[in-house]
């Protein structure tokens, strides 16, 4: 019996590790085309937006105190960390509406259409960092990160916390549409208090610490600290952000086994 179980779940996780890099495919080719550069600009858009935030950036360096921060390095380590939070959330919102027709084959659910998202987000995302990252170095813009593997620890928390609250927004857009009208102003206002443009160290005790309640600094800080190393000052609580992400996962996997219900029947 317990042979025919593991056989059982064995086949379940082909057949929606299947479904999902069907659901991926179908997303790339809807939203990218096969004209032009297409799926290239999962790539592009990053790279254009570090540019601008790097020259921004360069300004605000140049009149301010004074930090011993590169630059460059910093602005690939700051804006990277927003467009995980922000596209894979917004990406979830009223993802089921566009794809309902797909719920009539019988191995398609509906948190498949949102895993297929956020998956497409977060990889796209990831590749775009990691080429950044790989090619400021080779030309000797920037210094090797100091701990890949901290850095990757910071960038799966993110990745978490992300994925976690694409489910939960994403499920209550389907209750209604205001959600998601409302979401992207909200995801605006989270600018200030995401770490990315500026770290815990440079702010005041107070100011701190009530930054880091949100988890995405805590990421973000973990993430930088990791490229960094000794020469920065991080803050960050690792297991506070995991029980927070623990939380919003469960709160989002309850949120698509409602939806789910109503939606499927």
């Amino acid at each position: 019996m317990p042979d025919n179980r593991t056989a059982s779940l064995s086949r379940a996780l082909v057949i929606q590790a299947r479904v999902i890099f069907a659901l991926i495919m179908r997303e790339i080719i809807t939203r990218y085309g096969r004209h032009n550069i297409g799926f290239a600009w999962l790539f592009a858009e990053p790279m254009l937006f570090t540019m601008g935030v790097m020259g921004l950036w360069t300004i605000v360096h140049d009149v301010s105190s004074g930090h011993s921060v590169n630059v460059m390095a910093f602005a690939i380590t700051s804006y990277s960390t927003v467009l995980v939070w922000r596209n894979t959330i917004g990406r979830c919102t009223l993802a089921v509406e566009p794809n309902a027709s797909l719920l009539f084959h019988r191995n398609v659910q509906v948190i498949d259409l949102f895993l297929a998202r956020i998956v497409l987000e977060i990889a796209g995302i990831t590749l775009s960092m990691v080429v950044l990252v790989s090619l400021f170095v080779v030309t000797g813009l920037i210094l090797p990160p100091a701990d890949m593997l901290t850095m990757a620890a910071g960038w799966g928390l993110l990745a978490w916390y992300s994925a976690a609250m694409g489910l939960l927004i994403g499920g209550i857009c389907e209750y209604s549409e205001m959600v998601e009208r409302l979401w992207h102003p909200i995801a605006y206002f989270q600018l200030p208090v995401s770490g990315a443009f500026v770290m815990a160290s440079w702010l005041p005790p107070r100011v701190r610490d009530i930054v880091m309640l949100f988890p995405v600094p805590n990421c973000v800080e973990l993430f930088r600290f990791g490229y960094f190393g000794p020469s920065i000052k991080p803050y960050y609580d690792v297991q506070y952000v995991v029980i927070v992400c623990a939380f919003l996962t469960w709160m989002g996997l309850a949120v698509m086994k409602d939806i789910s219900s109503k939606v499927e029947h």
